[in-house]
């Protein structure tokens, strides 16, 4: 796997022809962007700023119209993307970890583990309810620190969307969203900013997107998935908790991975999604829209490479549908 450096939340490619492209929003598909960017760059001159700054901030600048296009990895709803004129499609699928800081491997969480850690119920690391699991693990009486996003996160959004259907006390208490009012936990920006915490405080458990793991060099727990087998995240389990998605372009590809059906499936998928401007000169979406494309063509490989899912073939024919309906390829 090609090295890519995910604690840099910009990127800046120096560009021959001087068109610039500028995106803001999700940190979940940063180490993908950045890479697809550099490499387009390379290729056709075009420089693209992405701003990492979280899909609450993606959303909030396509909506105020201060960047090309948004990056956001909770879905908007067809009502929602109707109401600020938007349109929205995908562009890979991924998933978010349990990452945690102890000197065990594969540790496995059962979803009542997962909802009492982050309920803030479940405080040591020796608790009956981790031990039931890992009875071969050496489980230190170590004091639990969760760590979890300060800023509005679409990989929130994931994870505690995730919550919310597998903990009935968490969708009564908490629910989910792009910001919630944590039970327990410190705040870290960005999925950066959770794996570096997440490096340092030993004891500590968080959620961050797989690459950002797999970067950071973190141990990934083994979780529990609503058939009841305890599932790793890997790109294949990813493909399986996407194989019943519908991605009908006439609700704006709105699709949610989380907690699906499958003896594989692990449940805290999601894709990532990207937002423009219906109102936007069309050749301002059209430079936007045939950086996706090139990815869509060329940028697969580097997307599994990254520990990504790729869109099947006729996903990725529907979005361009898409695009045609709208004039912009």
């Amino acid at each position: 796997m090609r090295k890519v450096v995910v604690g840099v939340a910009l990127f800046s490619l120096v560009a021959t022809a001087g068109e610039v492209i500028n995106g803001a929003g999700a940190t979940f598909p940063y180490p993908l962007y950045s890479k697809w960017a550099y490499l387009y760059g390379k290729e056709t001159g075009v420089k693209i700023n992405y701003q990492s700054i979280g899909s609450g901030g993606g959303v909030r600048q396509i909506r105020n119209r201060t960047v090309d296009f948004g990056a956001s990895d909770a879905p908007l709803k067809p009502e929602e993307a109707k109401k600020y004129n938007l349109a929205q499609f995908p562009t890979v699928i991924g998933g978010v970890v349990i990452s945690y800081n102890l000197p065990i491997k594969d540790l496995r969480l059962s979803t009542e583990a997962v909802c009492g850690i982050f309920l803030g119920k479940v405080k040591y690391w020796d608790d009956p309810l981790i031990k039931k699991h890992n009875p071969d693990k050496q489980l230190p009486h170590r004091k639990i620190t969760v760590i979890r996003r300060s800023d509005g996160s679409g990989t929130t959004w994931i994870f505690t969307n995730y919550l919310s259907k597998a903990c009935p006390e968490w969708k009564e208490k908490v629910g989910y969203g792009k910001a919630v009012n944590w039970p327990t936990g410190i705040g870290a920006k960005g999925n950066e900013g959770v794996a570096n915490y997440l490096r340092r405080v030993r004891g500590g458990v968080g959620y961050v997107e797989f690459a950002y793991a797999l970067e950071n060099r973190l141990n990934v727990a083994v979780i529990q998935n609503r058939d009841g087998n305890f599932v790793k995240p890997s790109v294949e389990t990813f493909q399986e908790a996407a194989r019943h998605a519908k991605w009908d372009p006439e609700k704006d590809f709105y699709e949610v991975l989380t907690w699906q059906k499958g003896k594989n499936a692990y449940p805290i998928a999601g894709a990532t999604f990207i937002l423009l401007a219906k109102d936007y000169p069309k050749e301002r979406n059209r430079k936007v829209v045939k950086f996706f494309d090139w990815a869509f063509r060329k940028g697969d490989n580097i997307a599994v490479q990254l520990h990504y899912v790729p869109l099947p073939k006729e996903v990725k024919e529907k979005i361009r549908s898409y695009w045609k309906a709208n004039g912009w390829l």
